[in-house]
């Protein structure tokens, strides 16, 4: 299309989750309830693990990380989103929804990563207990996270600079509640390609490698785990990884769901549906899904309440 058929787009509208306006109140009062639980939940784990020198391991280390990066996805995406319930139109300026996908590309694709580096920690713990403490160290732990992060900054600048080479000439309405790369791309009224061909490749190094590293490590740990002869030991090495197994198959699954499928398969509404769970639902889940699970830090938080009750009760 010649430059001169078309205006350069200023703004977008965000349709949101849904037009009927008798949902709007339930949907507004659900989100900003789950995200109040999504801050809550991710600063207290992210204070306690601060806090406490008996949880200054790798294994919450890496656990803080991830808290830090669920805070950071829900707060670039929740916000936005409730004001869809509260306005008549949502507007977004094109430099905030760029700035929107930047964002949440990083925090999406750095999420990725970490419970890959998570799952690694637990099989060195399990399958290398005796050399865990080498493995494991504290410059290798922050390399790990650095590298997780850089991976996630040069994914980000190569989808958001694919997009904004993107014209923009259609319905500025995006049938969705954030600034998506694939809603972004329907408005599209210039080449696409190369766009799809990013996605994809970015897709398949930040979904199926992380979602291989991690079944490789699972499927020793598991062979590791049934060489114990006693069934506590066994027992407490399955704990162990219970909570991790859990958060990383509704997160996985979710993500493959929204982009790896064909675009002919699923609609914008399906993959409105796929979205909420790796932009709201599990970052608020994972804090639950840890701290109720986990022993260690439920001993730290019994020691937080008595130590608590101590001081009030010396008070009175």
């Amino acid at each position: 299309m010649a430059a001169g058929n078309h205006s350069i787009m200023t703004e977008f509208i965000l349709a949101g989750l849904t037009d009927k306006p008798e949902l709007q109140l339930p949907l507004f009062l659900f989100f900003l309830g789950t995200y109040v639980v999504t801050v809550v939940g991710n600063l207290g784990v992210i204070t306690l693990i601060g806090l406490s020198s008996y949880l200054h391991t790798p294994m919450y280390y890496f656990l803080s990380s991830l808290s830090f990066i669920d805070l950071c996805c829900s707060t670039v995406i929740t916000p936005k989103m409730l004001m869809n319930f509260v306005t008549e139109k949502n507007i977004i300026s094109y430099p905030e929804c760029m700035t929107q996908l930047y964002f949440f590309i990083v925090f999406a694709v750095a999420e990725c990563h970490m419970l890959a580096v998570m799952a690694y920690d637990r099989y060195v713990a399990i399958c290398n207990p005796l050399l865990y403490n080498v493995t494991m160290s504290y410059q290798v732990c922050s390399w790990l996270v650095v590298e997780v992060y850089m991976i996630a900054l040069i994914g980000a600048t190569a989808h958001t600079g694919c997009m904004l080479r993107v014209v923009f000439c259609k319905a500025k309405i995006i049938n969705h509640y954030f600034c998506d790369i694939l809603p972004l791309l329907e408005l599209s009224c210039s080449s696409t390609y190369i766009n799809e061909v990013v996605v994809l490749c970015f897709t398949v190094f930040n979904v199926l490698t992380p979602t291989l590293a991690i079944l490789g490590s699972y499927v020793s740990i598991i062979a590791s785990i049934l060489r114990i002869s006693s069934i506590e030991g066994r027992s407490k090495a399955f704990s162990t990884c219970s909570s991790h197994i859990l958060a990383v198959t509704v997160f996985y699954g979710s993500v493959a769901f929204m982009y790896l499928q064909p675009s002919n398969v699923s609609s914008m509404d399906q993959s409105k549906l796929s979205s909420l769970f790796y932009t709201t639902i599990v970052p608020m889940l994972n804090p639950l899904i840890y701290s109720l699970r986990n022993k260690d830090v439920k001993v730290v938080v019994n020691k937080i309440i008595k130590k608590r009750q101590f001081c009030i009760s010396k008070d009175l």
